[in-house]
């Protein structure tokens, strides 16, 4: 059945202008002066042209005419009529020729359209999984941008409290080498007030062991009370050394006070240094994170760009009316 995009009307103009160029009519010459319309349509329209076509030629000649005028135009149209029918088989079986060409090309044209369809689809559906992980990996990174923000402030926080301690602990360094040389300059005023004390205490000893040579013979009689002063001199010198080194004792105990008090602020001060340690590894780890989301997303861009250009440059069917 034709269909209704082009009438019978319309392939039987076509026919009479190539006819009346002196040019057979046929299914592509049809479709070539009409610019549009399907094979299937023309060529029916076609079959029913020479159907219609061979039908007047079939008529009978009309009876008013002379015998001898009759018998021969009879004559003439009978060959007329054979070479007609020849010409018309020829013209049917290369109609029917170029309609299974007709028809197999629209059925080629079919399964192309078929075929173009699928991978429209499949493109389509490959292209909404890139675009979904896409966005997946676009959330990922938002969130480690944030979490990397979150990082780089408390990293900011971290070194100002390192820069603080970092100063607390230079303060502290002066202020225990001010106390050490004070206490060295101390400990050189004792020692030099003991050896002045101890070289007077020796001099007067020799002095005393001189008089008392000197005086041994005329002084018998004082020899015991001077024994007597001397031995409470050495007991008051030996218990005034023994008050100076007691305070000896007590300034290198707080010297060693001083030394383990200074060995526990340096430990705290290594412990924040590990923490902080530790806070930049975190920090670096997510900054490789960040590189390598980074990349994945660099990576599923260049793949969705390659996915949109196969998707423009795919074949599409042809335009069929």
């Amino acid at each position: 059945m034709a269909r209704t995009g082009v009438q019978y009307e319309d392939v039987q103009r076509a026919i009479e202008s190539l006819m009346a160029r002196g040019e057979a009519p046929s299914v592509q010459k049809i479709r070539e002066v009409l610019g549009t319309g399907s094979f299937t349509t023309i060529s029916d329209h076609l079959r029913d042209w020479r159907q219609r076509r061979a039908e007047k030629r079939d008529e009978p000649l009309s009876q008013a005419m002379p015998d001898s005028l009759t018998e021969t135009l009879a004559t003439v149209w009978k060959e007329a009529q054979s070479l007609a029918n020849e010409s018309l088989v020829h013209y049917r079986q290369e109609a029917d020729k170029q309609t299974v060409e007709a028809r197999e090309a629209q059925a080629q044209a079919q399964r192309r359209a078929e075929d173009a369809e699928q991978r429209l689809s499949a493109l389509s559906e490959q292209l909404a999984q890139v675009q979904a992980r896409l966005e997946e990996r676009v959330q990922a990174l938002a969130t480690l941008t944030n979490e990397q923000e979150h990082w780089q402030q408390l990293q900011d926080k971290l070194e100002k409290r390192l820069t603080l301690a970092q100063e607390d602990i230079a303060a502290m360094e002066r202020t225990r080498e001010v106390d050490h040389e004070r206490h060295q300059q101390a400990i050189q005023a004792q020692e030099s007030e003991w050896k002045e004390r101890l070289a007077q205490e020796e001099a007067r000893h020799e002095a005393s062991e001189t008089r008392l040579m000197k005086m041994l013979d005329d002084a018998r009689l004082e020899k015991s009370e001077l024994d007597k002063q001397h031995r409470r001199r050495q007991e008051q010198l030996e218990r005034r050394v023994e008050r100076l080194d007691a305070q000896a004792a007590e300034q290198r105990k707080q010297l060693q006070e001083e030394e383990r008090r200074r060995f526990e602020e340096a430990s705290a001060r290594q412990q924040r240094e590990t923490e902080l340690k530790d806070m930049r590894a975190q920090l670096e780890h997510s900054s490789a994170e960040y590189s390598r989301l980074e990349a994945q997303l660099g990576q599923l861009t260049h793949e969705n760009k390659l996915l949109k250009e196969r998707l423009a440059f795919a074949p599409l069917p042809p335009f069929v009316c």
